[in-house]
């Protein structure tokens, strides 16, 4: 099973699906991850070679000849290849695009039997056999075998009481350099990082739940961090409710595919 994407969402998947006993999976990303919340992202095996989240590791591996070796000492895989070269050269029963880019960025329904799209950018039926429900509300994690996912309203979803006010994003493009660590309590208008000299500062007051990693290359507008308001800094460290979701979603679509 390949997943495209490494990031809280994506790993929520992979690690629920570890849980069932899925387990031959391997997960794809970019050789700068672009992941907020590392605490609870697969991505940051990129960097650091190996990444646990709550209880489940994920190493980096250089070739997909190194997939057997990983998954016989019972981790996943995580691999740089951003043109998802591993899908054609080692074709999988599986395909989950959970990049969240919010648009198909080349996803296609020949590239498995089963070829899943998490939230909106996909048709079910055109692009992907399947697509999931990522939107917070009385849809999250619903299964569409025709159609879309939610359009993108470019709101993040309320998180106790706050929306868009609770995310971070750079003031201009540069390089982010960090001025507080994930899991840090702070208080709004506080300077949580530097884009080029330019400050990123809180506007709300909470738990920094997610931060960009400092040395990497933002434009104007990126996201590059979130702030949770509940202020429990356990959360930090665990997959959050939605990406729990999106994985039990996933793993309806793979029963219903292939125990029928």
């Amino acid at each position: 099973m390949a997943i495209k994407g490494a990031g809280d969402l994506a790993s929520g998947v992979a690690w629920r699906l570890y849980q069932a006993r899925i387990r031959r999976l391997y997960m794809l990303e970019l050789a700068l991850p672009r992941a907020v919340r590392r605490c609870v992202a697969y991505s940051e095996a990129v960097h650091d070679g190996a990444k646990t989240v709550e209880g489940v590791t994920a190493v980096r591996i250089d070739r997909a000849a190194e997939l057997s070796r990983a998954w016989a000492a019972g981790n996943l895989a995580v691999l740089v290849d951003p043109d998802w070269k591993t899908v054609s050269e080692h074709p999988p029963d599986i395909v989950i695009d959970a990049i969240l880019a919010k648009r198909n960025l080349g996803t296609c329904l020949d590239e498995a039997p089963l070829v899943i799209g998490l939230g909106p950018g996909f048709v079910a039926g055109r692009d992907v056999h399947r697509v999931i429900e990522t939107r917070r509300g009385h849809n999250l994690g619903r299964v569409f075998s025709r159609g879309s996912a939610a359009k993108d309203t470019g709101v993040p979803g309320n998180i106790g009481g706050y929306t868009t006010q609770r995310v971070l994003r750079s003031p201009g493009a540069g390089i982010f350099q960090a001025q507080a660590q994930l899991g840090d309590t702070v208080t709004k208008g506080a300077v949580v990082g530097l884009v080029d000299q330019k400050a990123v500062r809180a506007q709300i007051s909470g738990i920094l739940r997610g931060l960009i990693r400092s040395g990497t290359p933002v434009s104007a507008g990126e996201k590059v961090g979130d702030i949770d308001p509940r202020g429990h800094g356990a959360y930090c460290a665990s997959i959050s409710d939605k990406a729990r979701s999106l994985g039990g979603a996933v793993l309806e679509a793979i029963l219903h595919q292939f125990n029928t």
